[in-house]
């Protein structure tokens, strides 16, 4: 079967099943950047989280959380004030953790040069261990302390995610434009270094590549992971 048609047929059966994230749909801040992603030929997303706060309970194994076997206590993905924490640690009887995670797309990708354009990580986040077999380690007023830094790490990522999409639709308005003009890429491909140039500072881009940049430096960017469609699939 072709690789293309092949890919297209396994997007289908991807995009008929419901968001593999644990709250199973797409959140409201980052439905325009799936959708965006779904319209294109050479991606489909199968889970995503516009970004979150959530405390966990469990035990910490080699000063690790693993999410998969702890207590879910809260979650939220808009900011949280410090009762909903303090009444949710109540329920703690383990080692109760304090996170903030930013926007995470799982992408499955059709080839290498698809996914170059999504790769970037993030470290915009936050882990804090608050209470020990079920004992409360800190203070209300420190628990308080880290609402207000995980919130504004929260009001942080909804930028990056704007900032992040207009970046990303213009990276594939400028591949749909090359795309269409065959013989220009084949002279950019001839000269090496000028294409070099350009894969650094994308003038199409603008400023937005240019922040894009300066913040892949930072490795603060929003967080993407990505499959590549198998070449023996």
């Amino acid at each position: 079967m072709d690789r293309n048609a092949e890919f297209k047929r396994w997007k289908a059966q991807g995009l008929s099943k419901a968001d593999l994230s644990r709250k199973g749909s797409v959140d409201e801040d980052v439905v325009e950047l799936v959708q965006l992603l779904n319209g294109r030929e050479q991606y489909f997303t199968t889970s995503s989280c516009a970004g979150r706060i959530i405390l966990l309970d469990g035990n910490i194994n080699g000063f690790k959380v693993q999410k998969q076997n702890c207590c879910w206590l809260l979650v939220t993905h808009k900011p949280c004030v410090k009762d909903d924490v303090i009444v949710a640690l109540k329920k703690a009887n383990g080692d109760a953790i304090l996170k903030f995670e930013p926007l995470i797309l799982h992408v499955q990708c059709r080839q290498l040069q698809d996914a170059q354009i999504l790769a970037i990580r993030s470290t915009h986040g936050l882990e804090v261990p608050l209470s020990h077999k079920g004992k409360l380690m800190v203070t209300e007023e420190y628990i308080d302390f880290l609402l207000k830094i995980a919130n504004q790490k929260m009001e942080e990522n909804k930028k990056r995610i704007e900032r992040f999409y207009n970046c990303l639709q213009h990276a594939l308005e400028k591949e749909t434009i090359t795309n269409s003009h065959p013989k220009e890429k084949i002279k950019d491909k001839n000269n090496s270094s000028y294409t070099h140039k350009k894969k650094r500072n994308p003038e199409a881009c603008g400023k937005c590549i240019e922040e894009n940049d300066k913040e892949l430096e930072n490795d603060d960017d929003p967080g993407i992971s990505v499959t590549i469609f198998p070449e023996d699939y």
